[in-house]
C-alpha cells in the first residue's frame, strides 16, 4: 500500500466531501483582541491547502480550533464532516497532527518514539520503510531531547502519518531542514495528497507553499483577504526587471515608457519596471534609454510574480 495511503476502514468515504470546512468563525481571547474575525475555508480531499499569513494573523487559532484543542465563540467547523470536539474520539485515529516540544516522548530514541505512535494505531505504516524516506534512520536511536530542530521535525512529520490519516495538518513541516532533507519531505507530501489525504501546510517558507500547495488561503487580521491556486494569486502583468550600474535616475526612465510605469531599484543595480504590460516595445525602451545614457542593461527580461509577492502585497512589509 502506498506511504499515506488511508487504513481500509476508512477507504471507502475517504473522497468524499471537503475533509475541512470552516465557516464565518470568530474568537476573542478575554481581554485581548479580536484574533477570528468571521474566518471562512475548505480543504479538500487529495489536496494540500496551504495557511498562510504573518505572525498574530490567527492561524495558529485556526488550526487549534480545527484539531478540537479550542473552542470557537461563533461560527461552525467541521472536519471528516464531525465536529471536531464532540467527535474528538471519532477523528483521533483519522486525523494526523505534527506534536511539537511536548507532544513528543522526551526520554526515548526518535525510532522508538514513533513504534510507540505506531502502537496506537489499528493499521500502521510500516515504520521502519517511513523512517527511511524521512531519513530517521541516521539519528534512529538519539533520545528525543536530543535531536536537533529539523530532526525532531522529521519525527514530528513521521509521527503524523504513521496512523495512516485521512487528514493532516502539517506545521513547519521543512523549518530547519538542509535542501535534501527539505526536498524529501516535499516528497512525502506529494505522494501523500497523491493517495487521497487533504493536507492542511501552515508555513512561513512561500518557496514551500507555491511547490506544494493546490490552494492558497492568506489570513491577516483573522480573516481570509485572499485564496486560490498559486497560479491564480499570483496571476497578472508580469514585470520586467535587468541589471545595470547602481544609481540609475529611475523616474527619467520612467518617463520615456508608457504612462502608469514605475521603476524601482529594489537592491543596488537592480531594476524592475512594473505597472504596465511587458511587450517587446517596452523592452526596446529600456534597452535604448540605457544605451543613451551609455550605460549597459543586463539581463533584461520578464519576471513573473512570486507567491512571496503577493503574500507582502496582502499583509504589508512591516514588522509585526
Amino acid at each position: 500500500m502506498a506511504l499515506g495511503s488511508p487504513s481500509p476502514a476508512t477507504t471507502q468515504d475517504v473522497r468524499a466531501g471537503a475533509a475541512v470546512e470552516v465557516d464565518a468563525l470568530r474568537k476573542t481571547y478575554r481581554g485581548g483582541p479580536v484574533v477570528l474575525d468571521g474566518l471562512s475555508f475548505r480543504a479538500e480531499r487529495g489536496r494540500v491547502t496551504a495557511l498562510l499569513g504573518p505572525n498574530g494573523a490567527g492561524k495558529t487559532t485556526t488550526v487549534a480550533i480545527c484539531e478540537g484543542l479550542r473552542r470557537a465563540d461563533s461560527g461552525t467547523v467541521r472536519v471528516l464532516g464531525l465536529d471536531p470536539v464532540t467527535d474528538a474520539a471519532t477523528l483521533r485515529p483519522r486525523v494526523g497532527v505534527m506534536l511539537q516540544d511536548g507532544g513528543l516522548p522526551t526520554g526515548v530514541g526518535a525510532l522508538e518514539a514513533l513504534r510507540q505512535m505506531a502502537s496506537l494505531h489499528t493499521d500502521p505504516l510500516d515504520v521502519d520503510a517511513l523512517s527511511e524516506r524521512l531519513g530517521l534512520t541516521s539519528f534512529a536511536r538519539t533520545r528525543v531531547r536530543r535531536l536537533s530542530g529539523g530532526q525532531r521535525q522529521r519525527l514530528a512529520m513521521a509521527c503524523a502519518l504513521v496512523g495512516r490519516p485521512e487528514l493532516v495538518f502539517l506545521d513547519e513541516p521543512s523549518a530547519g531542514l538542509d535542501p535534501q532533507a527539505r526536498l524529501a519531505v516535499w516528497d512525502v507530501v506529494r505522494e501523500v495528497r497523491g493517495a487521497g489525504v487533504a493536507v492542511v501546510l501552515t508555513t512561513h517558507l512561500m518557496e514551500e507553499a507555491e511547490r506544494l500547495a493546490d490552494d492558497v488561503v492568506v489570513v491577516d487580521h483573522g480573516r481570509v483577504v485572499a485564496a486560490g491556486s498559486p497560479d491564480e494569486l499570483t496571476r497578472g502583468p508580469a514585470a520586467l526587471s535587468f541589471r545595470s550600474r547602481p544609481g540609475l535616475p529611475t523616474r527619467a526612465l520612467a518617463a520615456a515608457l508608457p504612462a502608469g510605469a514605475d521603476v524601482s531599484e529594489s537592491h543596488p543595480g537592480r531594476y524592475t519596471v512594473t505597472g504596465i504590460d511587458v511587450d517587446p516595445r517596452v523592452v526596446a525602451t529600456v534597452t535604448n534609454w540605457c544605451a543613451t545614457h551609455d550605460v549597459l542593461a543586463e539581463g533584461v527580461g520578464p519576471v513573473r510574480r512570486t507567491l512571496e509577492d503577493v503574500f507582502l502585497d496582502l499583509t504589508g512589509r512591516t514588522l509585526r
